[in-house]
């Protein structure tokens, strides 16, 4: 790809006031520090009809990051694409780390296996075609299955995720990766400023960003107003929201959850340590 394309295909993915400001971004801080099989991953995925679905590498540049200051081990990723954010995961996690990633294209994720493979890293990786809330429920039951191992803090849980997929169902994912994520773990939901729509009038908005704004719009709010966590929505890409898991909120409401389902009293709570 000529430098007028990466300019074009980057700036697609940029909310600053200039292309070439967001350029100067990406080839001062970004680029120089990618590494090789990430960069040609993102070649590889800018020929795609649809490349305006990879993670921006200037969001992934944070994702990364976000890892190693919270030292990941077990990740969830819910939309995985032709694998940037997978592999950019997969990179920074350490060598017994895991990833469930789940998408219902596997065609889209193949696009990128064969890099993922001369990476060495398929093995951290377990990718599983399908709708994602499925999924989520299963591994909620699975966790509901060794409760009491679990708990309190669901010190056992994932330690980080990241959400690139439809956004009628963001608040969903939430719901459950707030019982799935670890107390003080991370969530990353990318797009939540949809192409700077959001701060649009509805009437000024084009037609192909409205469903997605309104989306987007519901989501920001109710996310916002969620007591149990912690948030920070940086204009990085499309815009990625970092959530993170209110520590002495989520103690309580966890205790409350295992009194409701095991029946136990307030006493027996407190001997737990809550």
């Amino acid at each position: 790809m000529d430098n007028e394309k990466k300019r074009s295909a980057s700036f697609s993915k940029g909310l600053l006031q200039s292309g070439e400001l967001y350029q100067y971004v990406l080839e001062t801080n970004v680029y120089p520090r990618e590494p090789e099989l990430l960069k040609e991953l993102r070649d590889m995925t800018a020929t795609h009809p649809r490349a305006i679905m990879a993670t921006a590498p200037d969001a992934g540049q944070l994702i990364a990051m976000l890892l190693k200051l919270t030292n990941a081990k077990r990740t969830i990723e819910v939309g995985v694409f032709t694998g940037y954010s997978l592999l950019l995961t997969a990179f920074t996690i350490p060598e017994d780390g895991k990833i469930v990633a789940i998408d219902m294209n596997r065609e889209a994720y193949e696009i990128g296996l064969p890099v993922i493979r001369k990476a060495g890293v398929e093995n951290k990786i377990e990718f599983i075609e399908s709708e994602a809330l499925p999924v989520l429920d299963q591994l909620l039951e699975d966790i509901r299955m060794k409760y009491f191992k679990i708990l309190p803090g669901n010190e056992n849980g994932f330690d980080f995720a990241f959400i690139d997929a439809d956004k009628i169902n963001y608040w969903k994912y939430h719901e459950r990766l707030m019982k799935l994520v670890k107390v003080g773990g991370i969530v990353v939901y990318d797009n939540t400023l949809w192409a700077g729509s959001v701060a649009m009038p509805e009437e000024c908005t084009p037609e192909i960003l409205r469903e997605g704004r309104e989306r987007t719009l519901e989501f920001n709010k109710l996310l916002a107003a969620d007591p149990l966590v912690e948030i920070s929505l940086a204009p990085l890409g499309d815009g990625i929201t970092i959530s993170r898991n209110n520590e002495v909120k989520q103690r309580v409401t966890k205790a409350t959850i295992f009194i409701q389902m095991f029946g136990l009293g307030l006493s027996a709570a407190s001997s737990l340590g809550w």
